[in-house]
């Protein structure tokens, strides 16, 4: 596992986009890894809650990366579809966005992902948004 964990890390220190965020990979485990956002006026929209484009993303890779560690080697992963419910505001102190496989195929791996708020240090939290996610297996690399 350590070797996945190895790969999934690599692969997310190499994002831009990620690095733009602020987001922290913070959990890498088979079939599910978890990706922490905190709280940043630069990433609020007009209302003052985090953006759902910033959402989307770290829930999206949170998502991707689940799905990476069960991919043979060589191979990545890009999405294909994923389908995103907001279910309230995104207000918090920080964001810890959930990807989790729940099946993967040959080429086709399908995840879900959630995105929780939390407010303090404590561990009480609120789900802003879950995606449903299908992910693509290719070869390495990719064109």
């Amino acid at each position: 596992m350590e070797e996945v964990e190895q790969r999934v890390a690599r692969s997310f220190e190499a994002q831009g986009l990620m690095q733009t965020l602020g987001a922290q990979l913070v959990l890498v485990g088979d079939g599910e890894v978890h990706i922490a956002l905190p709280f940043s006026r630069r990433l609020s929209q007009q209302h003052g809650f985090i953006h759902a484009g910033a959402i989307t993303s770290i829930v999206d890779n949170a998502c991707g990366y689940a799905a990476l560690t069960k991919a043979p080697q060589g191979c990545e992963i890009v999405s294909v579809e994923f389908k995103i419910n907001f279910l309230r505001p995104a207000l918090g102190d920080r964001f810890l966005a959930v990807g989790k496989v729940h099946n993967a195929g040959k080429s086709l791996t399908i995840c879900t992902g959630e995105v929780r708020a939390f407010y303090g240090e404590g561990p009480s939290c609120k789900v802003v948004a879950v995606m449903q996610a299908t992910m693509m297996t290719v070869q390495h690399p990719i064109i």
